[in-house]
């Protein structure tokens, strides 16, 4: 059985993640999406939040459930047992840092892996920060998240 986490702030969670969600749960047994409390960043949606909009976003994935952690991805990934850590790669410049990342975990654990997944076309240009900012001036943002994600949205900024 592979198990495996997809770790991130998912602040909030876009198309382009559940892009990658999608098409890993299909080469794993187990997918854990590991939401991260990253106390440097300054989050627009609460973790129970974010948990909330990717337990509605990923319910139709029988093979994937939401949890929050803290620390390190690594120590999240050997806590649950996974053997694979899933990345998506938007362009070549995610490419540097998530490299030396994956190095970085093998280093600490080398019975865990990374796999790169590259984000589908339609979705390269798509991150958090660009759908928080074209919600925040009151754009349509439903080609870049979820409908649940864009009610959310428009509690936050209520234009």
């Amino acid at each position: 059985m592979v198990k495996a986490i997809y770790p991130g702030s998912f602040d909030p969670v876009t198309y382009g993640h559940l892009d990658i969600i999608k098409r890993a749960s299909k080469v794993v047994d187990e997918l854990i999406i590991g939401v991260l409390v990253n106390n440097t960043k300054n989050p627009l949606f609460t973790m129970e939040e974010r948990l909330e909009l990717l337990q509605e976003t990923t319910k139709e994935f029988l093979n994937v459930s939401v949890q929050s952690f803290q620390g390190l991805t690594i120590d999240f990934a050997r806590q649950n047992g996974a053997k694979l850590i899933i990345r998506g790669l938007r362009a070549v410049t995610d490419f540097e840092s998530e490299m030396q990342i994956a190095q970085t975990n093998h280093s600490i654990e080398p019975e865990i892996d990374t796999m790169f997944f590259t984000t589908s076309l339609e979705y390269a240009f798509l991150s958090s920060t660009i759908a928080r900012e074209v919600a925040y001036y009151g754009s349509d943002v439903s080609k870049l998240v979820p409908p649940v994600v864009n009610e959310a949205f428009h509690k936050k900024y209520d234009h």
